[in-house]
């Protein structure tokens, strides 16, 4: 028995606002609920609505810039930043820049709709 998993398929989440989001471990890939990780490229203009996740989220930029509104203060990370938002913290995530961003984000425990929390817009 192997004691390692090449993960070669991410399973890319069917979105409607031009974000790529590609899972490589995670509830949807491997059932992991424990941790969770993914590859995303946020398109320019790109936005979520406000969140209060129940998981400590780790955000690694890898190309572009990323626009954080964390309990009302705005942060922007360029590539090479990275930055953890501690679970049940009131979060926007957005890029209003002129190109896109590409990132890692890291989930404990794993993403989940039902426990992200997004407001209506």
């Amino acid at each position: 028995m192997k004691k390692y998993f090449i993960q070669n398929n991410p399973f890319v989440v069917p979105t409607t606002d031009g974000k790529l989001i590609e899972e490589h471990h995670g509830l949807a890939t491997t059932k992991n609920k424990e941790l969770s990780i993914a590859h995303m490229i946020a398109p320019p203009g790109w936005s979520e609505p406000f969140q209060t996740p129940e998981f400590d989220e780790y955000t690694y930029i890898i190309k572009g810039k990323k626009q954080f509104i964390i309990e009302n203060e705005k942060i922007i990370l360029e590539a090479g930043q990275s930055i953890k938002i501690e679970k049940n913290t009131r979060v926007q995530y957005s890029n209003p820049f002129d190109e896109a961003c590409e990132y890692i984000a890291i989930c404990t425990p794993s993403f989940s709709m039902d426990l992200v929390h997004r407001e209506e817009k």
